[in-house]
């Protein structure tokens, strides 16, 4: 059952992190993009920060899953600062894609500065997840 549990957080955090790679060339698309595509464009972006959002619900559980049936503690650093992280990055999810996708629906909006945001923003979440992948792969001892 552990190794069940394992593949799912493995594959979940792939789900996490992935779908911001092929945001990023539909972000460049999105410069020029007439409004009827553009608006297909945004629809995908939302559809892919969905999919991110659910992907770490599993990633969560099968996490303290793992972490029930193993033998490290909560208190351990890696799993205390990957919570951490894991808690900011929440945090700035729910504020980083949403609003700024209602933006492009506002009139005179400049799609130019919304999409540097959009772009931002993505590489500021990858950071983050890459950060928490360090510490579950590296399982690092800070104290």
């Amino acid at each position: 059952m552990y190794t069940v549990v394992l593949y799912l957080h493995i594959f979940s955090a792939i789900l996490s992190i992935g779908p911001f790679f092929v945001l990023l060339p539909l972000v460049k698309r999105m410069d020029g993009a007439e409004e009827l595509v553009l608006s297909s464009q945004i629809a995908t972006f939302r559809s892919a920060v969905r999919l991110v959002k659910h992907a770490g619900h599993v990633l969560v559980a099968t996490g303290a899953l793992l972490i029930w049936q193993s033998s490290w503690a909560w208190t351990d650093s890696w799993i205390a600062l990957t919570l951490a992280v894991m808690a900011g990055s929440i945090f700035f999810l729910a504020r980083a894609f949403k609003p700024v996708l209602r933006k492009f629906e506002e009139p005179g909006a400049d799609r130019g500065v919304l999409l540097r945001e959009l772009n931002r923003s993505i590489w500021l979440y990858v950071l983050l997840l890459g950060l928490m992948l360090w510490l579950m792969v590296a399982k690092p001892a800070f104290w």
